[in-house]
């Protein structure tokens, strides 16, 4: 059974910051892109960060590029997102999904190339 789960959501001033961490398990997903989406209350899914199966691409929404930074290991079967300078504006539940299939960067910004989700976990920016 494919499982993700993410870890090290948490309570953080604005400027502060969090690794999110996520941990496949059920299969290897080292031969697939990987990526992070987030979502607000009242709000879409929006697409955050992702990378491709080596790691050597990355791609990011705008609003977080210079402050997030999306990696993976594929040894441990892990993505982690870190997160530095957040703001309130960053508050959402952050899951992490696995890629359908090998695709461009501007088809991953989309739920619907991903197959598999975490449960999410919260990430809360104080003002």
């Amino acid at each position: 059974q494919v499982q993700l789960v993410e870890s090290g959501g948490g309570l953080v001033q604005a400027g502060g910051s969090l690794r999110l961490s996520c941990a496949a398990s059920g299969r290897t997903f080292s031969s697939y892109a990987m990526g992070w989406f987030r979502q607000a209350p009242g709000k879409e899914r929006e697409f955050v960060a992702a990378i491709s199966w080596s790691g050597a691409g990355t791609h990011y929404i705008d609003s977080v590029k210079g402050r997030f930074t999306i990696s993976r290991d594929n040894a441990k079967n892990t993505v982690l997102l870190q997160m530095n300078s957040l703001k309130p504006e960053d508050t959402a539940v952050y899951y992490c999904a696995v890629a359908r299939a090998t695709m461009t960067f501007v088809a991953l910004t989309a739920p619907g190339s991903y197959t598999y989700w975490g449960q999410g976990t919260q990430v809360t920016v104080s003002s």
